[in-house]
């Protein structure tokens, strides 16, 4: 089945939006862009540009939305910590196909929406990714369209991204397409975690 994969945005969940926005810019020394609500998650999240076709979310839920029926995304039901970066998430041209191949639990396709945006994704009935989140969320976005191409763009670049998890050789082996990601690592670790290495105006920062 026809479909490819390229790093799309990076995902810090926090409990409130304010608490990970300053613990975004405090690491990276950037300003974040208001991005919106998703009503379909009851969540909503700032932005900022890693260049052409990439960006950095952060996501929290939104005290002023009606809590969804369903479990909303990056298991934000059951977070309770300090701001960290907890997902990744890779864009497709063939969502359909991409699903199909990736490992049983990547979710099924959903329209979303945030204002006037839409896009297509996978959701998961649990809120959680396979291998405890180290498996990327995939989305596909209308033919032509990226987000980022809305975002301020400050000159932050994401040049390294590493996904660390004791089961990372499994994963890749349940979803060989994620070899071909570009700037991204799997990597064996006692536990998951993701830590970013983002060029700055300032030089290299690490972000986790």
């Amino acid at each position: 089945m026809r479909f490819h994969l390229a790093l799309d945005h990076v995902a810090v969940v926090a409990r409130t939006l304010d608490e990970g926005t300053a613990y975004v810019e405090a690491v990276l020394g950037a300003k974040l862009s208001t991005g919106g609500k998703h009503p379909d998650m009851g969540t909503h999240n700032r932005l900022l540009s890693l260049g052409d076709r990439t960006y950095l979310e952060v996501i929290a839920v939104d005290p002023e939305a009606s809590r969804p029926s369903h479990r909303r995304w990056f298991n934000l039901d059951s977070f309770s910590a300090a701001p960290r970066m907890t997902n990744w998430i890779c864009r497709t041209d063939h969502l359909d196909n991409a699903l199909a191949a990736a490992p049983a639990g990547s979710g099924t396709v959903a329209k979303m929406s945030r204002g006037d945006i839409h896009w297509w994704m996978g959701v998961t009935e649990f809120g959680r990714l396979p291998f405890d989140d180290a498996m990327p969320a995939l989305i596909e976005w209308p033919e032509g369209f990226h987000p980022a191409k809305r975002l301020p763009d400050h000159g932050f670049r994401l040049t390294r991204l590493d996904v660390f998890h004791p089961e990372a050789d499994k994963l890749l082996a349940a979803f060989p397409a994620l070899h071909s990601v570009d700037r991204v690592s799997l990597r064996e670790g006692p536990e998951k975690r993701l830590i970013a290495t983002i060029a700055t105006p300032e030089g290299n920062r690490i972000l986790a």
